[in-house]
């Protein structure tokens, strides 16, 4: 990240310091965007650091083993001696089971692609799974349309990827299977567009995975995440949290941590999640501005709420506005309750519908 935008994001920081002195403020001050292409991010500053240390990413659980994920039905040695875990005949499309044998509490985000067993599967909401759980069931939903055959007993992380807004979006809003197929496929299709020297490996294959982590496919993303990779280092100066996302001009997502250490952790898969998405959507469209994202973030509240608890583990809140839906996981652990990451989408309804594979 050269000088200039260094020097152009603690000015920003600054600014955004002195207007706040004296009057009513908002939380996060969004500041002046890093665009590239049809990709402009709006780093986020402000709000309290909380102390994220402990907690524990699926990709740092699953490398050390300390995390276990298995096809629901399939729990033989993996319950402790004294607990019960309702049993299954077998295998089902929207169900996979974890454990976290970890000493620290485990962060699971919407969006985490989880690759093995019969099919791969996207998990469809944040949550916090204490240390030393029972297995819990997570809620998934299917992003390879046509395989029910084990391809390997090893469940991984897609290469510790993230799944682009687009098919984030309806397995965290509608929480719709039909839907998330959709969007795989217009995923899909637009990254083979993107793409073409992926050829028929791409086009010969319904998974989104497979797909994101072909070798071509993989290139072209990292050519477009190249551009933000430095920017983590003076996102970390100014105290950065999170970023607002725009494509093509039109502001889509934002993403809001509880510290900046935590946005540290999640940067290379949220960056490439941002890329696939602008891989995905080239079209012609103006510039968003920093009033915009600004806007954008400062609406959280809306016309319907609804909550969901684990008590002393974590709070889920779900928000409904006008054509956005703002997503909260606050942690409920012992020590200070605060909100451990914030997502806000506007809705994506531009994506046409497409026939898909069923079982």
């Amino acid at each position: 990240m050269n000088r200039r935008i260094i020097a152009q994001l603690a000015f920003a920081l600054l600014a955004a310091t002195l207007a706040s002195a004296g009057s009513p403020t908002h939380e996060y001050k969004v500041l002046p965007a890093i665009t590239k292409g049809n990709l402009s991010l709006f780093p986020i500053v402000g709000g309290a650091e909380a102390n994220t240390a402990d907690l524990l990413t699926l990709d740092e659980g699953l490398r050390s083993g300390a995390v276990v994920v298995t096809e629901a039905g399939s729990l033989q040695g993996l319950i402790r001696p004294g607990t019960r875990y309702p049993q299954t005949s077998g295998a089902e499309v929207n169900r996979l089971v974890l454990v976290n044998n970890s000493d620290r509490p485990l962060l699971l985000l919407a969006g985490e692609v989880v690759t093995g067993g019969k099919q791969d599967r996207v998990i469809g909401v944040d949550r916090i799974v204490p240390a030393k759980s029972d297995p819990i069931d997570l809620s998934v939903f299917c992003v390879e349309p046509g395989r029910w055959v084990a391809s390997s007993q090893h469940f991984g992380s897609m290469n510790s990827a993230m799944a682009q807004p687009s098919v984030r979006m309806p397995a965290m809003a509608a929480r719709d299977q039909m839907q998330v197929w959709n969007h795989v496929a217009s995923a899909n299709a637009g990254i083979a567009a993107a793409a073409p020297q992926g050829g028929p490996a791409i086009r010969g294959t319904t998974s989104y995975a497979k797909v994101m982590q072909n070798p071509e496919v993989e290139k072209k993303v990292a050519s477009v995440a190249a551009n933000y990779d430095s920017l983590l280092h003076d996102l970390r100066k100014v105290g950065a949290k999170g970023v607002v996302v725009a494509i093509n001009g039109r502001i889509t997502w934002a993403d809001v941590f509880a510290s900046s250490d935590l946005l540290e952790k999640y940067w290379q898969k949220l960056i490439r999640s941002y890329a696939a998405e602008s891989l995905t959507n080239i079209s012609a469209g103006g510039q968003a501005d920093q009033k915009s994202a600004q806007t954008f973030l400062d609406q959280l509240q809306g016309t319907r709420e609804v909550t969901e608890t684990e008590p002393g583990v974590f709070r889920r809140t779900e928000i409904t506005g006008d054509s956005y839906k703002v997503f909260t996981l606050s942690s409920l652990l012992p020590k200070d309750e605060y909100t451990v990451h914030l997502a806000k989408m506007s809705y994506l309804d531009n994506v046409p519908p497409r026939r898909v594979q069923t079982y």
